[in-house]
């Protein structure tokens, strides 16, 4: 079976929303799931996963959350070839900048992003869902 982590860190709720739809989708696809926040991640267990979903908001001017978030994605980031990798995150400004560097400046292929303008609605859990789906 495989085994997907969902690693998110959210501020208003909007994103730790979306980071249960794509378990969800995950799991509808026949994966093991665990979903955690960066604060409850573990590095040291990377290999446990053959698929990981990562989930940040933008923030300011539209850039990763800089005190828990990216310091969990920079210790990460260069040991996760092979595995498939997807992004996603909401914004309430802006065009989606912050997802577009994030995923240029990944280390790794990166299967697919999404991102969500404020708190996700039924079409945004759906397409969390599939985005989910796809790193199994």
């Amino acid at each position: 079976m495989t085994k997907t982590a969902v690693v998110y860190w959210s501020g208003t709720g909007n994103t730790e929303a979306m980071a249960n739809a794509v378990a969800k989708g995950a799991q509808e696809a026949g994966a093991s799931t665990d979903v955690m926040s960066v604060a409850e991640f573990d590095p040291a267990k990377l290999a446990e996963y053959t698929g990981i979903a990562f989930g940040c908001p933008a923030m300011g001017s539209e850039s990763l959350e800089d005190g828990e978030f990216e310091p969990i994605w920079d210790s990460v980031k260069d040991s996760l070839a092979g595995k498939k990798v997807v992004l996603f995150g909401s914004y309430g400004w802006g065009d989606g900048e912050w997802m577009r560097n994030w995923q240029e400046g990944a280390p790794c292929e990166i299967i697919d992003t999404y991102i969500c303008n404020d708190a996700p609605g039924p079409d945004e859990e759906a397409a969390c869902r599939a985005l989910g789906a796809k790193i199994v």
